[in-house]
């Protein structure tokens, strides 16, 4: 057992060299762009129903992230997200479309074993836990807010 511990560290130490090392500064860039374009794809898309929908600022966010959510999507199906996310890291992985991406590509992976069985049940393999701690976590901040504002205010 311990010669297997040793073996696993040699090697270890061995490839060491031939790792590339992670450039910190320029995935951040590359993140923070592409975050930001999607932020500002996001903002022109809200104004665009403010514009010709009549909505307001309040009511333009809903459609705003279906629209997203779906573009992402059609992305993700085409394989394109895939590279953008490849190239952005968590540039593309916070927003919602990341959110979208991750699902669609659950479905897309189990679409072979068919709608209820593979797509449905592992699309929501990960928006399950996701959609849980939510509405748990705005469970718990209501609450709160409930008793700050009725005994404190």
């Amino acid at each position: 057992m311990a010669n297997n511990q040793k073996l696993k560290d040699n090697y270890q130490e061995s490839i060491k060299p031939f790792q590339p090392k992670p450039s910190y500064v320029a995935n951040c860039l590359k993140a923070f762009l592409v975050g930001g374009i999607i932020c500002t794809l996001g903002q022109a898309i809200q104004n665009f129903y403010i514009a010709f929908f009549d909505f307001n600022e309040k009511n333009a966010g809903n459609p705003t992230v279906a629209t997203l959510i779906l573009i992402s999507a059609l992305l993700t199906g085409f394989g394109i997200y895939d590279r953008i996310g490849q190239f952005a890291g968590a540039g593309s992985a916070v927003p919602v479309t990341g959110f979208a991406n991750s699902m669609t590509s659950a479905a897309l992976e189990h679409r072979s074993e068919g709608i209820v069985l593979g797509v449905a049940t592992n699309m929501f393999k990960l928006a399950g836990n996701v959609i849980v701690f939510g509405t748990v976590s705005a469970y718990i901040v209501g609450i709160i807010r409930y008793l700050f504002k009725t005994y404190l205010l």
